[in-house]
């Protein structure tokens, strides 16, 4: 019997911000408390008008950055097909109302 063809995965988009979150720790031996806040990447996102930040690992930044870009890059492509189908229904209208002029002459 022949295996089942595995799901295609389509690689992830991810909306939102790339943040560094810096803060002291509070233990008076630590560096931060000297003035060099420790530093923590995260994903900075808003969701039904509420922003979510998602702390993240360092490990992890060169997929989210690659997942940010592939969204910046569908949306960049969703809006040129926008735009051209705009400039299409302009150039149907506009041949519309100049045949509509032609034909009460």
């Amino acid at each position: 019997m022949p295996q089942p063809t595995p799901p295609r995965l389509e690689p992830v988009l991810l909306r939102g911000s790339l943040i560094v979150l810096r803060r002291k720790c509070g233990k008076r031996s630590c560096h931060c408390a000297e003035g060099v806040a420790h530093e923590t990447p995260a994903l900075s996102v808003s969701v039904a008008g509420v922003t979510q930040i998602l702390t993240l690992r360092r490990p992890d930044l060169p997929e989210v950055r690659a997942a940010l870009r592939r969204y910046q890059q569908a949306l960049a492509d969703l809006d040129r097909r926008a735009l051209g189908g705009i400039a299409r229904l302009r150039e149907r209208v506009e041949r519309e109302k100049a045949e509509s002029r032609g034909q009460r002459r």
